[in-house]
């Protein structure tokens, strides 16, 4: 038993990890991932270094039972691109599939080389620092990555597979966060919690996607707004 905290254990334990999830957000994934409200594992559309993972794979750990399936595409640095604009965008050939990324919006300049150069410093492919900064923090046995789409997971995975929460931040545009929604539907379980990322801030694909999909979709209650930039809604259980 420990009495630090869960916001000062989030704080500590992605002090070192490279993202932009902020720790209100983190402390809010926790929560519902540790709440005992439904039973099944965690799915998360876009993994990046392992931030938001890192949280939810603290919640799977104290609460047990739980696997984290944290899903990207995992860019290897020789797959970024500049555009002719100047911004950079990647590409990825996966299962031989091409698969393109950051198209709109594309990353500034500035951006890329501040916030997306570094992370290959020591670790030329994503997935390699991933999984590192994963077993670093004690949590390889609950954190599961894959490389691919949500898609691709969704075909691959067990028929019998169930999520008590999923957290989307993948591709931004409507139709592939309509899609993603689609997909995780086939695992969520009633009571199960659907999150998303950079929700009605800058991003008019996932709030239109979310209106359509989830707010106007009569499947989801306790649709809310939880922090700045954060969406969480609950599936119905039905009766």
């Amino acid at each position: 038993m420990t009495t630090t905290p869960v916001a000062t254990q989030i704080e500590d334990l992605v002090s070192d990890i490279p993202g932009w999830s902020p720790h209100d957000q983190l402390t809010a994934l926790f929560h519902l991932a540790y709440m005992p409200d439904a039973t099944g594992d965690i799915i998360e559309l876009g993994s990046w270094c392992g931030r938001s993972a890192a949280a939810l794979g603290l919640a799977a750990r104290l609460s047990g039972n739980t696997t984290v399936h944290a899903i990207d595409l995992f860019p290897d640095q020789s797959d970024w691109r500049r555009n002719s604009d100047g911004t950079y965008s990647f590409s990825v050939r996966l299962e031989g599939q091409q698969i393109d990324a950051y198209l709109d919006p594309a990353v500034w300049e500035e951006p890329y080389v501040r916030d997306i150069v570094p992370i290959y410093d020591h670790h030329p492919r994503l997935l390699d620092r991933f999984v590192d900064t994963i077993q670093r923090k004690g949590l390889g046995d609950v954190v599961r990555p894959h490389r691919g789409t949500m898609q691709m997971f969704a075909q691959a995975a067990p028929a019998d597979l169930r999520c008590k929460l999923a957290f989307i931040d993948g591709d931004h545009s409507y139709e592939a966060v309509a899609n993603d929604i689609r997909d995780v539907e086939r695992f969520l379980v009633p009571g199960g919690w659907i999150c998303f990322d950079d929700a009605f801030s800058h991003y008019p694909g996932v709030d239109r996607a979310i209106t359509d999909h989830v707010i106007n979709s009569g499947e989801y209650e306790r649709c809310q707004q939880l922090t700045r930039k954060f969406f969480v809604a609950r599936r119905r259980s039905r009766g």
